[in-house]
Formats: structure tokens, C-alpha cells, sequence
């Protein structure tokens, strides 16, 4: 069964552009993680969070890579990260057109 993982953190930027271009290694990485599907890259500078919506394969692989991913983030300083885990209703969300 298919799998969301959410994941957010307080962030101070760079935003925008300035995101893409520091983290573009970062996202080709997370692009070759096992079971992942897709992410979706979320920031809010208004807010100063930055973060993601991630589908994995399944279970097992969504939470290997919530406990690298947040060890990664204390790496790098951010220690607040908030995470949620979700099973993923297929046919509803396919009747609303999920990506899936």
C-alpha cells in the first residue's frame, strides 16, 4: 500500500530559486531513494517552514527514510522536525486525480 509522508521544518531560506540552486544535489539524491515515488518540495517564507509530501512504495521504505532524512536535518542544525505518516486511499484518490 502506497504511503505519504509529510514532513516539516522551521527553516530561514534561501527560497525560491535560490532553494533550487543550493539543493539541487540534494533533490537528485533523494531522487534514487528506495520506494520513493515522488516528493513534493514545500517552502513558505512567511511562515519560515520548508519541507515536503513524499509517496513512497510502502511502509517499510517511508520510514527508513523519515529516520535518515531527520538525522540529515540535525546535521545540518534542525532539530524541529515534524513528520506524519499516512496510508493512501488509491481509488478515492485517484477518483480526484492523485498522481498515482
Amino acid at each position: 500500500m502506497a504511503v505519504i509522508l509529510q514532513i516539516d521544518f522551521p527553516f530561514s531560506g534561501p527560497w525560491g530559486a535560490a532553494l533550487t540552486e543550493s539543493v539541487r544535489g540534494l533533490a537528485e539524491l533523494i531522487a534514487t531513494e528506495p520506494g520513493l515515488l515522488w516528493k513534493i518540495w514545500t517552502e513558505n517564507p512567511d511562515t519560515r517552514e520548508a519541507g515536503g509530501i513524499y509517496l513512497f512504495s510502502d511502509a517499510p521504505n517511508a520510514e527508513r527514510y523519515l529516520a535518515m532524512h531527520t538525522g540529515r536535518l540535525k546535521s545540518f542544525g534542525i532539530t524541529q522536525v515534524k513528520a506524519k505518516l499516512f496510508d493512501v486511499n488509491t481509488e478515492l484518490s485517484k477518483l480526484d486525480r492523485a498522481p498515482l
